[in-house]
């Protein structure tokens, strides 16, 4: 893909984060280049769609369990949990209109600062999200080693710590999001994306330092903590108390899903020049919606992954996502109870 072309799918391409300016092209070559809207290709339509849908699925779903984690349930280590991850959720939808605006417009009218601060949400959402999911992981895999140590130091005030620490290290890995998003203007024509041109290889570190920091090392932590938990749960015959790892388990695997295609298309526009452009600004299109929707799958996976859906099903919106969130820490308190007595009952043996 030669300079001309770069720039193209920079312009064209609303919803990348990846693409950079190259000053040694002039904004002339391009500035006629890029569709006025959205709505002369199909696909972008069908983009933007679900990204409403997504903008509406997410606040109103996360809304509900801000309300319902956060002022009409007991405070617990797990309503702890998933209220981080829903604020990080709520953060994130609520940023999505001025994405939405500059896909159906081709035109960026928010401002520096908006361009600064969407961008930094989404990388925001994605560092807080999986470090909790991490977070959560070795909790329940300390809470099956060690249950009664757990039963003892488990406080939600440590809870809180923990959450509060997880987000100060995912704002500092989103801060070259601040440093680097920039707007360009021409000809009444304005686009929001990032400027590497004032540090060479910055490029090329930042993505790479998303993916191992935001993606490989937390999977690798979550996949050895769950390895773990499977093969404790199988040595104690306890399989009925793995209830309380379904939730956990869907959400690790939906995060996985939907960030996965994202970062394979960042490692593909390292090498752009090796591979057809159209792919890449489709790919990067598709795989950045992808991403988005975990936002607001997270809210419906508590209130459908319940053991009582069926029941839970017929009363109201509010009761099945108390179910939902409440079961996990009912249900590990009584598995760590009977963990508590087996361990007892082996230690009178010894």
């Amino acid at each position: 893909m030669d300079n001309d072309a770069i720039l193209y799918e920079m312009y064209n391409d609303t919803y990348n984060d990846n693409y950079t300016y190259d000053e040694d092209v002039t904004l002339e070559n391009v500035v006629f280049k890029p569709n006025s809207t959205c709505f002369k290709e199909v696909s972008c339509v069908a983009l933007l769609v679900v990204n409403v849908l997504i903008l509406l699925l997410g606040l109103s779903g996360n809304g509900i369990v801000i309300w319902i984690a956060g002022f009409k349930m007991k405070k617990t280590i797990n309503t702890t949990w998933y209220l981080s991850l829903a604020i990080s959720d709520f953060i994130f939808c609520a940023c999505l209109p001025f994405n939405i605006t500059h896909m159906a417009t081709s035109n960026w009218i928010f401002g520096l600062f908006m361009c600064k601060f969407t961008s930094f949400a989404m990388f925001l959402n994605m560092f807080s999200s999986i470090f909790l999911l991490v977070i959560i992981s070795a909790d329940r895999c300390v809470s099956v080693m060690c249950p009664v140590w757990a039963q003892n130091h488990r406080t939600i005030q440590k809870a809180s710590l923990v959450v509060t620490l997880a987000w100060v290290v995912s704002i500092a890995l989103s801060i070259p999001s601040v440093v680097f998003r920039d707007v360009v203007s021409h000809l009444g024509k304005s686009v929001c994306f990032n400027n590497y041109t004032s540090h060479q290889y910055s490029h090329e570190m930042i993505a790479v330092s998303r993916l191992v920091g935001g993606f490989i090392i937390p999977f690798f932590i979550i996949f050895i903590c769950y390895s773990i938990i499977i093969l404790r749960l199988r040595t104690n015959n306890m399989t009925k108390s793995s209830k309380p790892f379904k939730v956990m388990t869907a959400l690790i695997v939906t995060f996985f899903i939907c960030w996965l295609p994202y970062h394979v298309f960042v490692l593909l526009e390292l090498n752009h020049q090796n591979y057809d452009s159209e792919v890449i600004r489709l790919g990067f299109k598709v795989s950045t919606t992808v991403a988005t929707a975990n936002s607001f799958l997270n809210p419906i996976l508590y209130i459908f992954m319940g053991n009582d859906f069926k029941r839970s099903f017929k009363n109201s919106v509010f009761s099945k996502m108390e179910n939902a969130l409440g079961e996990e820490g009912r249900t590990m308190s009584r598995y760590l109870s009977r963990s508590s007595s087996v361990d007892g009952r082996a230690s009178t043996h010894i």
